[in-house]
């Protein structure tokens, strides 16, 4: 489904963000990338979703949508002035086509309730729902989610964690989650990449072989962690 090789981006000041990635992603697969701060885990995902075409290499969507790339932003950053409807079809290409499905969306993210409600009137929960359905209501083959739930509470941040692996599940799509947090990688992705270095580097590659949903408590998760912790240099806190 998405397939990058020899991906380097530089700056116009010499620096570059990442250099030299390679990786590919099969069709309904969940992939994290972690890394600490600097790496280029942000800059790679802006490059996936072609807000920046400043790089080298070569990248391949390898699907059929008429949108091959949709991207959820660390904030729901919705348009004011609009309802939570009016805002989740602005994701769509054919907003006539998706008015007859938008409240399957509504459904999908829990807000069939505040479809005439403002962005002023949500919670941070409830707005970032509204941002997954604007990115899902296009029907995009890929879906970039760029530290997502990093703004929210431990609690609310977990049931999006649910909804996510509820979309994963019922409509294979494809995802890429950048994030600081190992616990949520280690969750929702099949797959997590580490990056590391400035400039950033794919240093390693682990697969989670964990039916889902899981065991947020599960011993061999836990032990996948303690592996990423000590691939970024991170070490463990003593009790």
């Amino acid at each position: 489904m998405l397939k990058v090789k020899e991906a380097t981006r530089t700056f116009n000041n010499g620096l570059a963000g990442f250099n030299n990635i390679s990786f590919s992603i099969k069709e309904g697969e969940t992939v994290g990338i972690l890394g600490t701060s600097g790496c280029g885990k942000s800059t790679l995902l802006r490059v996936l979703s072609g807000l920046d075409q400043n790089y080298d290499g070569a990248i391949e969507i390898g699907g059929v949508g008429e949108q091959p790339i949709g991207m959820i932003f660390q904030e729901p950053r919705l348009m004011p002035w609009l309802t939570v409807r009016e805002n989740i079809l602005f994701g769509a290409k054919d907003e006539k086509e998706k008015q007859a499905t938008i409240q399957e969306y509504l459904n999908l993210v829990g807000l069939s309730d505040f479809d005439a409600h403002y962005p002023k009137d949500l919670s941070g929960g409830m707005a970032q729902r509204t941002a997954i359905a604007r990115a899902l209501i296009g029907e995009p083959d890929v879906l970039l989610l760029d530290e997502p739930f990093s703004a929210l509470d431990a609690f609310t941040k977990m049931q999006l964690q649910d909804l996510l692996l509820k979309i994963q599940k019922n409509r294979l799509t494809t995802m890429v989650i950048v994030t600081h947090d190992i616990d949520e990688a280690l969750y929702l992705c099949d797959r997590i990449f580490i990056l590391g270095g400035q400039p950033g580097t794919l240093q390693a590659e682990l697969s989670i072989d964990v039916a889902k949903p899981r065991d947020r408590g599960d011993s061999f998760l836990a032990a996948k962690k303690a592996e990423i912790l000590e691939l970024l240099h991170i070490e463990k806190e003593v009790v």
